[in-house]
């Protein structure tokens, strides 16, 4: 196994940490300025297809390389060029047959997937979208090369460099498109093209870091003859899979929408213009969603490489305390992020969007941001004592969940349903997962006395933010539009809302000193909890 001591395992992980941060963000913020573009028509074409591509991109970020990695430290190849260039021979060759066959079922079925989806002019889009599999050996073999060796910096520039390219060829070409006067299905394609560029790129910046590691030799095929390890080959599949279905959960909640919720929407007797108009409008949650909970997830994501140091040393106690902190982390952050948007999602809407179209739905979609943190948070910290499988089951049970949801609520309530079943899902995976983790520590993480604080905490901000937003009312007068208002109003609940949320946390020493630390500003938030209690 590769000799890296514990700090720079730590070092590896906090920059893994720091590119997902920075790719979260990317994915969120750019679907603003695309959705002001294309408008909600525009963007339900893209969200439709978009899941397809965030298959793609799970697979060759989160699941194949993380299992390519641990084949390498297990197998201790990274001491063996031999051994090392029969690793990688194995993992291409398997990868490549799981992305053509990927690519073959998604481009020759591209038909029957627009049908099922109730819009046949989305054909050629899922056709582009399909090509990115075939770039899943290449991204997934170097990524997990690198974090076998214990170079994590290939890997975290790589998904860096792929977000801001695709981001950028996405905005670049809906613009050209939209003002060339090209159909909004015709720009959906441009946009789609950038998962390739991305891709591409990604590729292109890892072969970079190969050459200059004169490594090439390790990565050739031509010595023969191949050595496939059909055991390392089966461990790839089923446990990269496993990881990847983990990491796909709000992918695969999407999937579901793209499948059944426009054609549930025609076949109830929607015309087909308003209801590609309101799914566009349901689809303005998804970012809302990821910015909510990426503050969450990153401070929860911190802790997981220290739960799984202190697993492999045996120190119980100081895995509980670690999974106590993140648990009470996600929660304080999450329902935050949560109530708060909640309070102020007509103004943001607004802001973000143009108008306020939808902002009940999305208010009903906002409750995802609190269930999305708990399930992550726990996600990575059963995946860091080495449960993989449970919570494989219990997402794909969720996902059944929000399917049968659909059916049942979408049918009778349209999108507010839809969003419901979404919750729904969700709040079941959040209780099987609560149970496993009980299952396993036999205790709860959190006192009442904590859960009854943090409600107080979360009460007086909802009070501070109505009483803002009555407050601003009267200065809506002084402002040229209603967007230039919704700014004022959403910035200055943030900032009113978010600091008398922190006051009561330090006031009534919700978290402890140590997981004050964790926060952004945590060393400033202790000084002033240390100057109160004194």
């Amino acid at each position: 196994m590769p000799q890296v001591d514990s700090r720079q395992l730590f070092r590896g992980a906090m920059i893994l940490t720091a590119a997902a941060f920075i790719t979260k963000i990317l994915s969120a913020i750019y679907r603003v300025p695309f959705q002001n573009i294309v408008g909600d028509v525009g963007f339900y074409i893209y969200q439709q297809i978009y899941p397809i591509y965030g298959i793609a991109l799970a697979l060759s970020t989160y699941g194949f390389p993380v299992i390519i990695s641990r084949l390498i430290a297990q197998n201790e190849v990274d001491q063996d060029v031999k051994k090392m260039k029969e690793m990688i021979q194995t993992a291409f060759l398997f990868l490549a047959a799981v992305g053509i066959a990927l690519f073959i079922v998604f481009y020759f079925g591209s038909s029957s997937l627009a049908k099922v989806m109730g819009d046949s002019k989305l054909t050629p889009l899922i056709k582009i979208i399909s090509i990115s599999f075939l770039l899943l050996p290449f991204l997934s073999v170097f990524r997990g090369y690198f974090q076998g060796i214990g170079n994590m910096f290939p890997t975290a520039v790589s998904q860096v460099i792929e977000q801001i390219v695709r981001v950028a060829t996405i905005l670049l070409f809906s613009t050209v498109l939209i003002r060339s006067g090209k159909s909004l299905y015709i720009t959906g394609g441009g946009a789609m093209f950038g998962s390739l560029t991305g891709g591409i790129s990604a590729i292109l910046v890892l072969f970079t870091f190969v050459w200059v590691k004169r490594n090439t030799d390790i990565f050739s095929l031509r010595s023969k003859p191949f050595h496939i390890h059909w055991s390392w080959g089966k461990m790839l599949l089923f446990q990269g899979a496993s990881i990847c279905i983990s990491g796909m959960l709000l992918i695969l909640l999407q999937m579901v929408d793209s499948l059944s919720l426009y054609s549930t929407l025609i076949k109830h007797g929607i015309a087909e213009l308003e209801a590609k108009q309101i799914k566009g409008i349901y689809d303005r949650g998804q970012p809302l969603v990821q910015l909510g909970t990426v503050v969450a997830t990153s401070l929860s994501l911190t802790l997981v490489p220290l739960v799984t140091s202190a697993y492999k040393k045996g120190d119980g106690e100081a895995v509980k305390a670690k999974v106590t902190i993140a648990w009470k982390i996600s929660i304080v952050v999450g329902l935050a992020a949560t109530v708060g948007l909640m309070m102020l999602l007509e103004p943001v809407n607004t802001m973000l969007f143009e108008n306020s179209d939808g902002t009940a739905v999305l208010r009903i979609f906002s409750l995802s941001i609190l269930f999305t943190s708990m399930i992550l948070t726990l996600l990575g910290i059963l995946q860091g004592l080495g449960y993989s499988y449970a919570p494989t089951k219990y997402i794909l049970l969720g996902i059944v969940v929000k399917y049968v949801g659909n059916v049942i609520f979408a049918s009778a309530f349209g999108t507010r349903g839809a969003a419901f079943a979404t919750v729904f899902a969700l709040s079941v995976i959040v209780v099987l997962l609560v149970l496993k983790m009980k299952s396993i520590f036999g205790q709860s993480f959190a006192s009442p006395v904590f859960y009854v604080k943090t409600g107080i905490s979360v009460l007086l901000m909802m009070a501070v933010l109505r009483l803002w937003l009555w407050a601003a009312s009267p200065l809506q007068s002084l402002f040229e539009s209603e967007r230039v208002f919704s700014v004022l109003l959403s910035f200055g609940g943030v900032l009113i809302g978010g600091a008398v949320y922190v006051y009561v946390i330090i006031r009534r020493s919700i978290l402890a000193e140590e997981e004050l630390l964790l926060l952004p500003l945590g060393s400033k938030l202790l000084s002033i909890q240390t100057r109160k209690k004194r």
